[in-house]
């Protein structure tokens, strides 16, 4: 089963995320897969905040911030969690090692590498354009390319659970597993 959970910024995306994780592995292994570059305070203060919430609940981490066309699942995990979207995507494009152009095949070739190694994987994507705001033309391209990637998780997705205010509001597919 593939979900995608989305959500605005401090929606409760990434504790919903985990909560269908656990439920789905039902206490067999599990897999954090971290996209975000541990650089500068705020990312430091965000890893830390969701090591946290990830405390106790069994999963094994690996860092992968980029390049996800190499990612190598090991095997033996039940369900995974892929967090998050918007991090990958920044990273494939603007980190100098990144995929660059070709961001779209790396991304979602990770997904079908997650998917072929776990019989459920969640990945977790941000909401764009709903602020109303214009950006620059760099950001707001950042912003159509990660609205592009969400159309394709979407359609790929057998479930899609949007995060409001903490509240699951089911976009795609059943909640079986709340």
């Amino acid at each position: 089963m593939l979900v995608l959970v989305t959500g605005g910024a401090a929606s409760g995306k990434s504790a919903r995320a985990e909560d269908i994780v656990c439920r789905l592995a039902n206490g067999r292994p599990m897999l954090y897969v971290a996209a975000m570059e541990p650089s500068g305070e705020e990312a430091q203060r965000r890893i830390a905040r969701h090591r946290a919430l990830r405390a106790g609940k069994g999963f094994d981490t690996l860092e992968h911030a980029k390049r996800f066309d190499r990612l190598r699942v090991p095997a033996g995990y039940e369900a995974a969690l892929f967090e998050c979207m918007s991090n990958a995507l920044a990273n494939e494009l603007f980190s100098p090692d990144g995929a660059g152009e070709n961001w779209k095949n790396s991304i979602l070739s990770g997904v079908d590498a997650l998917a072929e190694a776990c019989p459920h994987v969640v990945l977790v994507t941000n909401e764009v354009f709903s602020d109303g705001r214009t950006y620059d033309a760099g950001t707001m391209a950042y912003l159509r390319a990660l609205g592009q990637l969400n159309l394709l998780l979407a359609q790929r997705a057998d479930v899609v659970v949007e995060s409001v205010c903490g509240i699951p509001v089911m976009r795609k597919g059943s909640a079986d597993f709340e």
